[in-house]
């Protein structure tokens, strides 16, 4: 960096005393356009369940998602991941479930693109939430999650979702080689066009608690197989930086249209060297952690929602990130009309 005048001279100051100068300078923008809100979906009618562990957040019935994302387009928010939360009885060993054409997931696509067509909806390809153990690929005769022999009900999981009508198909399984398998699939499948968002980099979370409470998909022995207790086996060390590059690097090798980092905030590092190295659509996803986190902080009246929440995505933004999963994205685009579009009125270069 060239030397620079000093002060008295020069006075870092002077370009932020009015809000109108702060705004002239301003580094980092956010657009409505970049937030994706996250959905629970789960069978039945009427059914809008209150997420114990995520004030605000709620499990839905097709129907009630539809009113719901009446809402989330008025509030100017035009973009949905879909999580499916099965009932009990379809849970088993091989996930059967998770790929038939009229799963949870499935009919929900379906339904949201008739009602709403311009609705970017991305689908999360996991086995998770479809096996009896929930982990996210198949357990061998070891006792262990098993990569190769996941690889091709991931596929026609993925396929499921993009024929009924998926804008993007986003595998969170972090099995090796699911894009390839999951590329393939869709190609033969004339799904050429069909983009797939991979979370390339999803860390062995702290963070994923109230999700696993919100999508019941904790590993458990329930289902009566003895299975490892945790996903560290496939999820990435925290601890580890040019892994999460490699990862990024195999999955676009493989055919990854976009790439994401999960969790977030705790992984700033790792989003600004993935963008800096691959320079390829990057997504962060703050997770039911991060949200809860904040609503625990506001409920306690120990933070501004507003503001602890934009602050948080602008450091997304900043660290490279082009799409902020949260779920606070609608409430973002409440917050933006209340403002009359002044929260988020940049378009970003």
């Amino acid at each position: 960096m060239n030397a620079m005048p000093q002060f008295p001279i020069y006075r870092h100051r002077r370009m932020r005393m009015k809000e109108s100068l702060r705004r002239l300078v301003r580094e980092t923008h956010l657009g409505a356009d970049q937030f994706v809100m996250p959905y629970f979906v789960r069978p039945g009618f009427g059914v809008k369940e209150v997420i114990e562990s995520m004030p605000g957040q709620y499990r839905f019935s097709t129907d009630t998602l539809l009113q719901e994302l009446d809402e989330l387009q008025q509030a100017g928010i035009g973009s949905v991941l879909l999580f499916g939360v099965p009932e009990e009885s379809d849970k088993s060993p091989g996930a059967e479930s998770a790929w038939q054409k009229n799963g949870v997931v499935q009919k929900a696509v379906h339904e949201i693109k008739r009602h709403f067509p311009d609705l970017l909806v991305i689908t999360d390809v996991c086995l998770c939430a479809y096996t009896s153990h929930g982990h996210c690929g198949f357990i061998n005769e070891r006792g262990e999650v098993d990569n190769d022999s996941s690889l091709k009900a991931l596929a026609e999981m993925a396929l499921s979702h993009a024929e009924a009508g998926a804008d993007l198909v986003a595998p969170s399984d972090m099995m090796d080689g699911r894009i390839q398998a999951i590329r393939k699939r869709l190609d033969e499948s004339a799904l050429t066009n069909t983009p797939i968002l991979s979370y390339s980099a999803k860390y062995a979370s702290a963070f994923y608690g109230p999700f696993r409470d919100a999508a019941h998909s904790a590993p458990s022995s329930a289902g009566g197989q003895s299975v490892p207790e945790d996903r560290k086996s496939y999820q990435m060390d925290p601890a580890n930086r040019l892994e999460a590059l490699r990862e990024i690097e195999a999955d676009l090798c493989e055919g990854a249209d976009m790439v994401m980092v999960k969790p977030a905030l705790a992984y700033l590092d790792i989003i600004r060297e993935a963008k800096t190295a691959f320079n390829f659509p990057l997504a962060a996803y703050a997770v039911s952690g991060e949200y809860a986190m904040v609503k625990t902080a506001v409920q306690n009246g120990l933070a501004n929602e507003k503001k602890m929440v934009m602050e948080m995505m602008t450091s997304l933004a900043r660290a490279g990130s082009d799409v902020l999963i949260t779920y606070h994205a609608k409430q973002i685009g409440l917050w933006n009309q209340e403002s009359k579009g002044k929260l988020l009125n940049a378009v970003r270069l």
